[in-house]
């Protein structure tokens, strides 16, 4: 099952969600504003993505200016604060099995439908 961590005000989320209808393959959607993940699910996403938990983080959100700009935390803390502040999350993130990829650009999604 192909699943897609989606936020419908991004431009970029919303044209992975139209790859994946096009591609006719069963997939879910997770709204993770709404339904954020938690710190196990997240972990298991970098790992996935096989990158830093830094990485992940949307650094122009105003709760990463807030909150952590400037700041040096370990992996586990930016983990918890993607959980706090799912903002901070890059989107969209799309997961088939163990593969992962943060679709920007959209065509990246290629690596999942393969």
């Amino acid at each position: 099952m192909i699943t897609i961590y989606h936020n419908n005000r991004c431009s970029k989320s919303r044209c992975a969600l139209q790859e994946l209808e096009k591609s006719g393959k069963e997939f879910e959607v997770v709204y993770y504003l709404d339904t954020p993940p938690n710190v196990a699910e997240l972990t298991a996403i970098v790992a996935k993505l096989g990158i830093k938990p830094l990485a992940l983080i949307r650094k122009g959100e105003q709760a990463f200016i807030d909150n952590y700009k400037g700041k040096t935390l370990t992996d586990a803390e930016w983990i918890e604060a993607m959980v706090k502040h799912p903002i901070l999350i890059e989107r969209p993130i799309v997961i088939s099995g163990d593969q992962a990829v943060i679709a920007r650009p959209t065509e990246k999604i290629q690596e999942i439908l393969g």
